[in-house]
């Protein structure tokens, strides 16, 4: 085969294009720390990055969906442990309004304390976090010209306190925690804030304040007891969700470490090894620089001088 000075020109020319393309390879994993750049880099990394980079964004979705169960229960476990002190607190009421050593105005007193815990109790039963209402199931919003229908408990125009959560109609506020794992977010309150409930304090407050023999008034101390064993049990529920919660998360965190890690292996490029390939190659390219200079030098001149 008869090789020409063209041939040669050309043959470096080439050489000299792939050599840049490999230094141009290695400046862009030196730049941006992963091994490719484009699919067509390597068709196989790109496959398995992309099915890396979904586990790792499901498992970051999860997560927040960890967080936001927490901020439910967190708050629906301090709003229930508010709601025990305040029936602890009546039950206490109930024991002295019917020990028979207070008077008329005495029991008056007791009752004005009865009303302001009934308050504080719709308070809590009515409790919302990022404008929700936490007891009201997936209802958790208000509407247009009509936001008091949603809240679980209101007063009518006769002063009357009214419980619009329905035993029947409650949804409760499911998040998925883990693929096809839906755990409940909140608490069952048809289990805790009844109309009975408040129809329970209601007649309390105004036996105080009528002339029922005091006697009459320990029948409110198993009223209350049977309310605070309500809470206390929908409580413990709610514990032992949190509970498992957060083993979710500590396996959550695990799996995200797991896969962010296979993710990083995949495509992240060693920075040490692309700097001995970017010097290796560069010492290359200029001695195939050199090498060309000689043979693209001779010309029909230089032998004429």
């Amino acid at each position: 085969m008869r090789i020409t000075q063209s041939m040669l020109s050309n043959n470096m020319l080439s050489n000299l294009s792939k050599s840049n393309s490999s230094m141009n390879k290695y400046m862009d994993q030196l730049s941006t720390g992963k091994k490719i750049n484009r699919p067509s880099d390597d068709p196989v990394i790109a496959m398995k990055g992309m099915s890396y980079r979904t586990e790792v964004a499901n498992v970051d979705q999860f997560k927040r969906n960890i967080s936001e169960m927490h901020t439910w229960m967190d708050t629906s476990d301090d709003t229930l442990n508010e709601t025990t002190q305040i029936l602890n607190r009546l039950r206490d009421l109930s024991v002295q309004g019917s020990n028979g050593t207070y008077e008329e105005n005495q029991r008056a007193a007791i009752a004005k304390e009865v009303d302001q815990l009934k308050a504080q109790l719709m308070e809590a039963a009515n409790t919302k976090v990022n404008n929700k209402f936490i007891f009201n199931g997936t209802q958790t919003t208000g509407v247009p010209d009509g936001a008091d229908l949603k809240k679980p408990v209101t007063v009518d125009g006769a002063g009357n306190t009214v419980v619009n959560l329905d035993a029947v109609d409650y949804n409760p506020v499911m998040l998925e925690v883990t693929p096809g794992t839906r755990l409940q977010a909140n608490v069952n309150p048809t289990n805790v804030f009844t109309q009975d409930l408040f129809d329970d304090i209601t007649a309390f407050s105004e036996a105080l304040q009528s002339d029922v023999p005091d006697q009459d008034l320990d029948q409110y101390i198993a009223v209350i007891d049977g309310h605070i064993d309500n809470t206390v049990s929908e409580r413990a529920d709610l514990g032992a969700r949190q509970n498992r919660v957060e083993l979710i998360e500590s396996r959550l965190e695990g799996q995200s470490i797991a896969a962010r890690s296979m993710m990083s292996a995949n495509e992240d490029a060693e920075i040490e090894e692309v700097i001995m390939n970017l010097t290796t190659q560069e010492a290359v390219h200029r001695a195939a620089l050199s090498a060309g200079s000689r043979v693209i030098q001779p010309t029909l001149l230089d032998f004429l001088r």
